[in-house]
């Protein structure tokens, strides 16, 4: 059977803590804050009104704190790809939101393998997920848990 992979197979035990997932970075359109409302049914004026958050003292809308989260989707690099017969189930995700995101701003997201426990027939991958904007300021962190197979 031809098979057509993008990424060499993993199991939970081909992975070790420390090891990096950059994520594609993206900058901060208007086109993606009206995408994000729309999706999410939000409407509070600081994240859609731009003549709403000048008058409250902002340069320009404010990101969402979900909006700023969802760059930490793994489904945006190669890390889907290497455990596409492994993974059993995306267990949690926590964010803490540490400066504010606005339209323009480019933010470069990554994983960090931070944590393997080890199970019978299984273990939990924790990834540490990080967002900074062009300038470097950490303006996101947080954790991803997976729960993956291991080789049989």
């Amino acid at each position: 059977m031809f098979e057509h992979r993008l990424a060499p197979q993993r199991w939970f035990e081909d992975f070790t803590e420390g090891e990096i997932f950059n994520l594609p970075s993206r900058t901060m359109t208007e086109a993606i804050f009206l995408a994000f409302q729309a999706a999410s049914g939000d409407n509070h004026p600081i994240h859609y009104n731009v003549e709403f958050c000048r008058a409250h003292g902002m340069p320009h809308m404010l990101a969402h704190g979900f909006q700023v989260a969802i760059q930490t989707v793994a489904g945006a690099g190669m890390f889907p790809f290497m455990v596409e017969e492994s993974l059993k189930a995306f267990l949690d995700q926590s964010s803490r939101f540490l400066a504010p995101v606005f339209v323009g701003d480019t933010l470069y997201p990554s994983l960090t393998v931070a944590k393997l426990e080890a199970q019978n027939t299984t273990g939990i991958l924790t990834m540490a997920s990080s967002v900074r904007n062009q300038k470097g300021v950490v303006v996101l962190d947080g954790t991803q848990r997976y729960l993956l197979r291991k080789r049989q």
